[in-house]
């Protein structure tokens, strides 16, 4: 109890440390970004009914079809941001919210079974019999069970730094950092106080990456995790996926791997401070056709290494069956 207290009153002291330092000015800069933030995810989507409940998605593109499956702190822009690169490509791809993410709401009994029965209730009412499906990050767990329960739906897999910990959860933080991160993944304000005032904690807090490998990279790849920061907010429309992802991330599979017969290709880099390294490493032990990438640098956002992922993706894709310059689209 003496640590729980102390830990809300450092906690306090720090944000009226940090509410003092704010002038009003800031406070516009503030209103500004955020209402810049939630224009951002209120256009570009849609709702469609299916037989799992409501889910959000966008599109871009055409061609073969690739169903994006976001990680934590996403939604269905952090999925079109990587469209960008494959979309113009040729490839349709399909970025959908999960459970508890923006318009896409959470279920009474949420788990990776139903999670991963909704992307194929998503593909369903698209009309897509078969797709590509990239995971990311905490978007593995659901779309590993995908390729388990819906395995002919599932032409590929590709997992980049996937978070599926199974019963493992996984510590980061202690008493008074895990109170700080959950109070800000709640609120706008406090998420981006934290992260316009904290930003070398954030950068190791929220984005798993070491801020050395941030600063010693290029302009371009600074400005990508930047905008991955930046791209969280609003984080209260994101808050019930977000709280979820402590359940969702440690659960383990239906199946075995062994019994997942897409290809599989997982990437991560050793210094990913949400430690997906050896995932990634589990994941292609136990999978009967998979292929890892694995950089000593990079951390969870695999700095430095942005174009030759998304290459080597590309070229999974083609050796797989599942690319571009497949005869049959979708």
């Amino acid at each position: 109890m003496f640590v729980r207290s102390r830990s809300w009153f450092v906690v306090a002291a720090a944000l009226l440390g940090v509410l003092a330092a704010i002038s009003v000015g800031e406070i516009s800069s503030y209103l500004a970004d955020i209402a810049r933030a939630r224009a951002r995810v209120a256009s570009g989507s849609r709702v469609i009914a299916t037989r799992c409940g409501r889910i959000e998605y966008a599109e871009a593109g055409e061609g073969p079809a690739i169903l994006m499956i976001h990680g934590a702190g996403g939604g269905f822009d952090q999925g079109l941001t990587l469209a960008g690169w494959f979309a113009p490509r040729g490839h349709r791809v399909i970025a959908m919210s999960r459970f508890g993410y923006l318009r896409t709401p959470a279920p009474a009994h949420p788990s990776i079974v139903a999670q991963a029965d909704a992307h194929a209730c998503l593909l369903e009412a698209l009309g897509v019999p078969s797709a590509t499906v990239i995971g990311v990050s905490a978007g593995a767990p659901s779309a590993l069970e995908f390729a388990l329960r819906h395995g002919g739906r599932c032409k590929a897999l590709v997992l980049l730094v996937p978070g599926w910990f199974p019963g493992h959860p996984l510590r980061r933080f202690g008493p008074v950092a895990e109170i700080a991160f959950g109070w800000a993944l709640q609120s706008d304000f406090a998420f981006w106080a934290f992260s316009r005032y904290f930003r070398t904690a954030a950068t190791r807090a929220v984005l798993g990456t070491p801020p050395a490998v941030v600063a010693a990279a290029s302009t371009a790849e600074q400005a990508r995790v930047g905008s991955f920061l930046r791209d969280i907010l609003p984080v209260s429309q994101r808050s019930a996926g977000l709280m979820l992802e402590a359940q969702l991330t440690v659960e383990r599979l239906s199946q075995p791997l062994g019994s997942i017969q897409a290809p599989v290709l997982a990437i991560s880099a050793r210094d990913c401070l949400y430690q997906t390294y050896e995932s990634a490493r589990v994941i292609i032990r136990g999978v009967p056709r998979g292929q890892f990438i694995g950089y000593p640098a990079g951390g969870h956002l695999l700095v430095g290494h942005n174009d030759e992922v998304l290459e080597a993706i590309e070229r999974f894709l083609q050796e797989s069956g599942a690319g571009a310059s497949s005869a049959h689209p979708g």
